[in-house]
């Protein structure tokens, strides 16, 4: 801006859609609404069924005013075959990526090694922005940021990071992914009481069967009778999800601060934290890991951990297109498809016997998130 000119207030944007009358935003509240359409990139790679279930919340304001109709000022267009392919691609590797992390941290030489593991998974995501933002690729632009600015939230994601892999390790798959629905009412919460934010009513009503249905799930699993062989839920696997879910949605909540307070979108964000809070883990490893022998662990074992990050960076490079090309209504039921995959599969093969209380609990929780 030129000294001595004057700022002009921004003007209203009207959306039009052909069926509907137009409607008239406030320019900061539509940027604001685009703006958490990037944010979900930057819930790292290892979370993204928490990015499905904080955008729900991030869009219903906007889908109830201008519908599912043509979004403003999209600079890209994708056709059909090809969203539909980075969709199937997205769900794919990240319902892959949590039985291959389930499976190495079932091995006891990596159960001790949860901070080692985030330490590669947060490398490997630094790695693969490094590279899509490239002059030869250049799917973001990088903004390089403070130091000391970004540790309050690298050190979020870090925690965030660890407890969802601990959640991961000692509770059944099909537990730990429904609790983790729990995000959706937790950020709504956090929202509420720190940053004076609401939901609609209809939108509150559907919270409520949701913590209902993981309730019964937290209490009933600890005491069902499985299999001998069968992968048991404890008290210490609902002590580790709730824990994971709090974290995971003070960090989901600080993404979309840093993103307003700092104009940043959230490839920039990410690009930012990760290779931070890779360093940051990296120093506590020898205090906190207790490191496999490599010639004890077989080769297969490092194929799964090589296949974890190849799933990672899949899901990160996928997951920008799907926000770059659809809506919020198709993002949430990518989010929903992949929760009621890895719930289903995880039932199937943890041989454990489903009780009826159990599976009302799952059912009433996977229902409400639809809703």
């Amino acid at each position: 801006m030129a000294r001595g000119s004057v700022s002009q207030p921004d003007s209203p944007i009207t959306i039009r859609h052909p069926e509907r009358n137009s409607v008239v935003l406030d320019r900061n509240d539509a940027n604001e609404k685009r703006e958490s359409r990037s944010e979900s990139s930057s819930a790292t790679l290892l979370d993204t069924d928490t990015v499905h279930e904080a955008r729900k919340l991030d869009y219903l304001d906007l889908e109830k005013q201008v519908g599912d109709g043509p979004r403003p000022n999209t600079k890209v267009r994708y056709t059909r075959a090809r969203l539909t392919l980075w969709m199937t691609v997205n769900t794919v590797a990240t319902v892959a990526i949590v039985f291959t992390n389930k499976t190495i941290f079932d091995d006891p030489a990596f159960r001790q090694s949860q901070v080692a593991f985030a330490t590669f998974h947060l490398f490997i995501t630094a790695l693969t922005l490094y590279i899509l933002s490239r002059p030869y690729i250049s799917l973001f632009v990088p903004n390089p940021m403070r130091l000391r600015l970004m540790l309050p939230l690298a050190t979020t994601m870090c925690l965030n990071v660890i407890f969802q892999n601990l959640s991961l390790t000692y509770s059944s798959i099909t537990f730990y992914q429904i609790a983790r629905i729990l995000f959706t009412p937790m950020v709504a919460l956090i929202n509420y009481l720190f940053y004076q934010k609401s939901i609609p009513r209809n939108a509150a009503y559907t919270l409520l069967p949701m913590c209902l249905g993981v309730f019964i799930i937290s209490y009933h699993e600890p005491k069902s009778t499985a299999h001998p062989e069968a992968e048991k839920t404890s008290m210490l696997s609902v002590f580790l999800a709730l824990t994971s879910v709090f974290i995971g949605s003070v960090y989901t909540v600080w993404i979309s601060s840093y993103q307003r307070k700092f104009d940043l979108n959230g490839f920039q964000l990410l690009y930012n934290q990760a290779p931070i809070g890779g360093v940051m883990l990296m120093v506590l490893i020898p205090w906190t890991d207790r490191l496999a022998v490599v010639r004890e662990v077989p080769v297969n074992k490092w194929l799964m951990i090589l296949l974890s990050g190849s799933l990672a960076a899949l899901i990160n490079l996928s997951q920008f297109f799907i926000i770059a090309g659809a809506g919020a209504v198709s993002s949430t039921v990518v989010g929903h498809v992949k929760t009621c995959a890895i719930v289903a599969l995880g039932w199937l093969i943890s041989r454990r016997p489903v009780t009826d209380r159990s599976a009302f609990g799952v059912i009433l929780a996977i229902a409400s998130i639809i809703m």
